[in-house]
């Protein structure tokens, strides 16, 4: 039983040593924007038109369709409907996170930027570099990205994950001794695409791949859900056929009656694989998050680790990462000294060690609920800001997986006030798109809702078994350390500890320099229409007396209305 639980366990986490990150910025003083946006739209051209294929006008209108909810509530610090790279790469995080899932490598919220790093996809670098730097920096810095823009940059990144697949598929075809050049029956494509699928889930595991696919009987009994992925690619195949039967190409009439398909067949079943696998996988996360729920007692969105590993030693093998590398995933409160270390439940779902597939771009994890939730406020609000009483009352209709029969979550006293301590800072307006509205969020829905650690805090997602080491899975010993302190007493107060991991610190995810006002900046404007006014009505009176210091009324408002402005110009600002 444990020879068969560390080989589910080593297929599970299997992983990959990620690739370096790189910096993009540079300086394009020298190019103008006519040139900046002829190359921008060159640079989409070549990818969206990678081997004369270019992506079709209806799955640029469903891009559009998916992301246009979210692009009203994005701040435009020009107030010309474009956004700066900050804001579209935090876009485009999250268009692959609601549609498949995918996590792509270099777009994480939770990464820290610097002067060399602008956090641009990585496999968008390695696949048009001469490009990336007119893309990202310069006067496009100024200017901004439009609807349109944005929209032909996220298709350009699907087509080129879409196309990162071809080196595996192919090399999984000289595996198979099947060639590329030739088309291949329906027991020769599910083969395929079933070595396809162990290799790609496997990722860098060689030596299990090299088992797996050398006996099928050590494949059924140990790869999870084995038949269920079976039916899956079949379903993938099945799809095919049927979109080929309802727009068939020229020359494709013979190969649809034998049933024969071209690498190119292939290579589109293994891209609508990537794209729903999650999906599919699903299930799988909701288990483990069923699991995870019945251990919180308090309804708080975390388990005691000695609940997590209690459950991990007697009942599930997948609750067995070791404490450090929990911590080092960013998923371990320790800040309660009444409930002593806890997982987090939303974090750990979202974390490496659970994303089913890793390869050298993207990790395929489980569903981020709380893009649902945020989406339907977006929806709802329409607009980058929204008032404590605005938000409150739309967050206290909706509802979410882990409330009992759906009902809208508890908004006490304690949640209302800390909204209003969130607005506070903002003029009384709250920034959907800010670390404090997310916190707030993840307090209200604890289940769904990631805590947002400050970027660069910690690994976060993207921190693989792999790439952490050899120790990445807990002790026996360390698992009976922690499991023998259930039901330890610690001491302290559990209302007062509840939200004991909040922080102030705000992080804005996007340009809010022209939406959002310091309260003392209102109030000083306020101050400054009413001495302007003064001060008009003083000018006035000179000019009526004739009191300027050359006699001329002409001079008596000019020194007025200098003094004033003089007066505005000196007041504090926010920085």
């Amino acid at each position: 039983m444990l020879m068969r639980a560390a080989v589910v366990v080593t297929l599970v986490l299997s992983s990959f040593q990620g690739a370096t990150a790189r910096g993009f910025l540079v300086d394009n003083s020298a190019e103008n924007v006519d040139s900046l946006r002829k190359d921008l739209q060159t640079a989409m051209e070549e990818v969206l038109g990678c081997g004369g294929q270019r992506v079709k006008p209806e799955r640029l209108a469903d891009i559009e369709r998916v992301v246009t909810p979210m692009w009203r509530t994005m701040p435009s610090a020009s107030g010309n409907g474009r956004l700066d790279w900050r804001s579209l790469r935090y876009v485009a995080h999250r268009y692959f996170m609601q549609t498949s899932s995918l996590l792509i490598k270099g777009l994480e919220p939770s990464r820290l930027l610097g002067d060399t790093d602008s956090g641009a996809a990585e496999i968008l670098s390695k696949a048009v570099p001469k490009h990336v730097d007119i893309m990202l920096g310069g006067h496009h810095v100024e200017k901004g990205y439009s609807l349109d823009e944005a929209v032909s940059f996220l298709a350009a990144l699907e087509q080129l994950i879409f196309d990162s697949e071809t080196h595996l598929l192919e090399r999984v075809y000289r595996q198979q001794k099947t060639s590329t050049q030739q088309a291949i029956d329906n027991p020769q494509i599910k083969n395929v695409l079933e070595a396809y699928l162990v290799h790609w889930m496997m990722g860098t595991d060689e030596e299990g791949i090299r088992i797996l696919l050398g006996n099928r009987t050590i494949l059924e009994e140990n790869f999870p859900h084995w038949l269920d992925l079976k039916s899956f690619v079949d379903g993938r195949v099945k799809t095919l056929n049927y979109e080929r039967g309802q727009e068939p190409k020229t020359g494709f009439g013979t190969s649809l009656l034998e049933g024969r398909y071209t690498f190119d067949d292939t290579h589109e079943v293994v891209g609508g694989i990537t794209r729903t696998f999650q999906h599919y996988w699903e299930s799988e996360c909701s288990s483990m998050k069923n699991q995870l729920v019945d251990m919180d007692r308090s309804s708080t969105g975390r388990v005691s680790l000695s609940d997590f590993y209690g459950t991990g030693m007697d009942q599930d093998w997948r609750f067995g990462e070791s404490e450090d590398y929990l911590r080092q995933l960013g998923v371990l409160d320790e800040s309660s000294p009444w409930r002593g270390k806890q997982v987090i439940i939303p974090n750990y779902l979202q974390a490496a060690s659970n994303c089913i597939v890793s390869t050298s771009h993207y990790l395929v994890c489980c569903s981020n609920e709380c893009e649902g939730l945020l989406g339907e406020i977006e929806n709802q609000i329409g607009r980058p800001t929204a008032s404590p009483e605005e938000i409150l009352e739309i967050v206290g209709s909706l509802s979410s997986s882990s409330h009992e029969e759906d009902e809208p979550p508890v908004l006490d006293a304690g949640l209302a006030e800390q909204l209003r301590n969130v607005a506070a800072p903002h003029g009384g307006q709250i920034p959907l798109h800010g670390r404090l509205f997310a916190q707030w969020l993840h307090y209200t829905f604890p289940r769904e809702c990631p805590f947002p650690h400050k970027a660069g805090s910690f690994a976060a997602h993207t921190l693989t078994p792999t790439e952490f080491g050899h120790e990445y899975f807990a002790s026996k010993e360390e698992m009976t350390r922690h499991a023998a302190q259930q039901g330890e007493d610690k001491g302290g107060s559990k209302e007062e500890d509840f939200m004991a991991q909040w922080s102030a610190e705000e992080e804005l995810f996007a340009d809010y320099s022209g939406h959002l006002v310091a309260p003392w900046e209102r109030s000083s404007t306020t101050v400054f229409i009413m001495l302007t006014l003064v001060g008009l009505a003083a000018a006035v009176a000179k000019v009526m007396n004739g009191k300027g210091s050359d006699g001329s009324p002409w001079t008596a408002m000019k020194s007025s209305v200098s003094a004033v402005s003089k007066g505005f110009t000196e007041k504090p600002h926010m920085v």
